[in-house]
């Protein structure tokens, strides 16, 4: 006869449950690359200017993705012209034409002033080919004619090319040796400029508003001087537009922000413009294009059909925003300010449109997971600037929000 065992003594399962989001985290772990220093969070979906864990808790996205959901997340043109281009087309590959390509390239050259457009896949590939096009621009003049100047505290990819031209060593140093020939001048030091360039100067590569730099901007005086030598030494001057372009400053791209508009020869940019979708963009003037002939540069995916289009897309909304961008960066960067007078932790608040950081005397990590703890998403770059790329659509009752939250963060650092 069976004997029946109380429930007590039944065979259980006694492991500890594992959350949805743990089991997530434990999967990437065993299975990818541990190049990312990830935050412990896990994210579901996104609508305006919020995201949403596996558990239903939202955040206010003051980070966007580094910037690429400039119009936040499932934004409803965007999200209707997906739908529409992906039941049609998604690739083609450059061995054909497509309707997009060539709009989108117009578009972009009339909001730069420069004449022709290349597609590729991110901000990093831009930085190649613009590379690519000094290179060939210096060596058709002269064979030693190949030197790059860049500067100090810049970021331009991580690739090996882009990472030539990074101005930190902590990212080129694993890495070395790089492509010869790259100086590096302190940003603003008109002099040290001066005596980069020489005739084998072939280009030099800048960063207007310095990002993951920490939000610093060049003066005028310094990129009018750049332009200067560009031209006394024939080279191409390079503008990496990447983070602080296409809208984030209140204006198309940070160089116009110069009066008179200091206009670069050859300009690179992504992040924002597709929203989400892989798409960066090469646009030179007709000198630097000369450069590049044809079967000396291409590539797989950039600039298809689908990613064209919602560029589009995202072109037209950004024309209707740019009023409300300048308004509502001068309204963050008030009430950051305000902070600031209020927390002597704070060193010193920089903004350019909606483009923000915040400076500490102390370090900024703990602050970001502090946030993150209070429903609240921004990063720190060089371990103690605090880092704000918020959404176009962004409202003041977001950023009060996002004032409450980081006036109770920065009281307790």
């Amino acid at each position: 006869m069976e004997t029946e065992v109380p429930v007590s003594e039944a065979l259980v399962d006694t492991a500890p449950q594992v959350s949805p989001a743990q089991s997530v985290m434990d999967l990437e772990r065993a299975h990818l690359l541990q190049n990312y220093s990830r935050y412990p969070l896990v994210l579901a979906r996104g609508k305006g200017c919020w995201v949403y864990d596996l558990e239903g808790r939202r955040y206010l996205d003051l980070i966007t993705g580094i910037g690429v959901n400039a119009l936040g997340h499932a934004h409803p043109r965007i999200v209707k012209v997906i739908r529409q281009q992906a039941g049609l087309m998604v690739h083609s590959s450059n061995l054909y034409y497509h309707r997009y390509q060539g709009e989108l390239a117009k578009r972009l050259t009339a909001m730069s002033g420069l004449d022709r457009a290349f597609f590729c896949n991110s901000g990093t590939e831009a930085v190649e080919g613009a590379l690519k096009m000094v290179h060939s621009h210096g060596r058709t003049l002269e064979p030693e004619k190949y030197e790059i100047v860049s500067l100090d505290n810049s970021f331009h990819g991580r690739s090996m090319g882009a990472l030539s031209v990074t101005g930190q060593p902590k990212y080129r140093a694993d890495f070395e040796p790089l492509i010869p020939g790259v100086k590096f001048v302190p940003p603003n030091d008109v002099a040290a400029l001066e005596a980069a360039f020489s005739p084998r100067t072939a280009g030099m590569i800048l960063e207007m508003i310095q990002g993951e730099g920490g939000i610093y901007p060049l003066t005028p005086e310094f990129a009018a001087k750049a332009r200067e030598l560009a031209d006394r030494y024939n080279a191409l001057l390079v503008a990496d537009e990447t983070q602080c372009g296409v809208g984030r400053p209140g204006v198309y791209f940070a160089y116009q922000l110069s009066q008179p508009v200091i206009m670069p020869d050859v300009v690179v940019a992504a992040k924002p413009v597709a929203c989400g979708l892989p798409l960066g963009f090469i646009l030179a003037n007709e000198k630097a294009a000369a450069a590049i002939r044809p079967g000396m540069h291409g590539t797989t995916f950039g600039g298809g059909p689908l990613a064209c289009r919602v560029g589009l897309e995202f072109i037209d909304v950004l024309d209707e925003l740019m009023p409300s961008i300048r308004r509502m960066g001068t309204y963050f960067l008030d009430r950051l300010q305000h902070l600031a007078s209020k927390h002597a932790v704070i060193k010193q608040v920089r903004g350019f449109g909606l483009m923000l950081g915040v400076e500490l005397n102390v370090p900024g990590k703990q602050l970001v997971l502090d946030g993150i703890g209070r429903g609240l998403l921004f990063n720190c770059t060089h371990d103690n600037v605090l880092r704000f790329l918020p959404p176009y659509i962004v409202t003041e009752k977001e950023v009060d929000r996002a004032i409450g939250i980081l006036d109770r963060l920065i009281a307790k650092a």
